[in-house]
């Protein structure tokens, strides 16, 4: 029987091993295989960006207020690791284009990335502009919790594909991703458990379904299990070499034996299949939710 083999996301980087959403972080990340990595961009004052999941620098760096209220350049001048651990003394908040500049090091390495709150378009414009020119168009979704925001990127940045991430299964889910024209919606490991139809109603619908953030063993077999065994297409974990381990041993591969990773997530729409084309166990894929 075969085993889902969801793509394999590292949450802020390898969030577990390094101070999360750091370049060490994102290059351990790529080192451990991973198909992509996950991180969260926060707008500055300036514009520019920086690479930081709180809309504070208190958490996570040795500075404090609101990222808003800082430059690009305030923020590089924080230390973002010695709270994790002094090993990482020195390692900064990056921006985009440092992530941008790992990830070119890594062809195998995909990057999904989050936009935190509201975003205009002349930001999301520069967003957009600095994916561009580091040539990662086809290796970045945008997602983000916020529509407005999904709708900026669909307006300014038509050619990048875009993500919808959801904490419950809201009525009219897929009305909102049709009309933001979403190549992935991207729900909580707690959704999923709730809506045991949403993955497979999802996936009807031409969506990729990337779920969060999922670190143990109980929740991986949720998300493998989704859609009559079909399973998500990407997880997101802070535990990625365990996430692999798990997923070889379902397998039943040998120990020592890696899954292969699949060098890169599919950022774009599922193929549907045909109309009365009939799945494994009998029911249809064809229709809608």
């Amino acid at each position: 029987m075969a085993v889902a083999h969801p793509a394999v996301v590292a949450h802020r980087g390898y969030s577990a091993v390094a101070p999360q959403n750091t370049l060490a972080a994102i290059e351990a990340a790529c080192r451990a295989g991973v198909d992509a990595v996950e991180i969260d961009l926060q707008p500055t004052a300036d514009g520019v960006g920086a690479v930081i999941h709180d809309e504070t620098v208190d958490a996570t760096t040795d500075g404090t207020g609101k990222v808003a209220a800082l430059t690009s350049g305030e923020m590089h001048a924080l230390d973002a690791g010695t709270s994790f651990s002094p090993v990482f003394s020195g390692q900064r908040v990056p921006t985009l284009a440092d992530v941008l500049g790992v990830l070119a090091r890594h062809p195998g390495t995909d990057l999904l990335l989050e936009l935190k709150g509201s975003w205009g378009a002349r930001h999301t414009g520069r967003v957009a502009a600095t994916i561009a020119e580091a040539g990662f168009n086809d290796r970045v979704l945008v997602q983000s919790f916020w529509p407005g925001t999904v709708g900026t990127v669909r307006d300014v940045a038509p050619h990048l594909p875009r993500g919808l991430l959801v904490s419950f299964d809201p009525p009219g889910l897929l009305q909102l991703c049709e009309r933001l024209d979403v190549s992935a919606c991207n729900p909580s490991v707690a959704t999923v458990a709730g809506s045991p139809r949403l993955v497979r109603r999802l996936h009807e619908a031409g969506l990729r379904v990337m779920c969060w953030t999922a670190n143990d063993p109980a929740a991986w077999a949720v998300l493998t299990a989704a859609d009559d065994g079909a399973g998500v297409d990407a997880v997101i974990t802070d535990r990625p070499e365990r996430f692999t381990g798990w997923l070889a041993g379902r397998a039943e591969l040998p120990a020592a034996a890696p899954v292969p990773g699949r060098g890169g997530i599919r950022l774009r729409r599922r193929r549907l299949p045909p109309p009365g084309r009939v799945r494994s166990g009998g029911a249809s894929r064809a229709g809608g939710a």
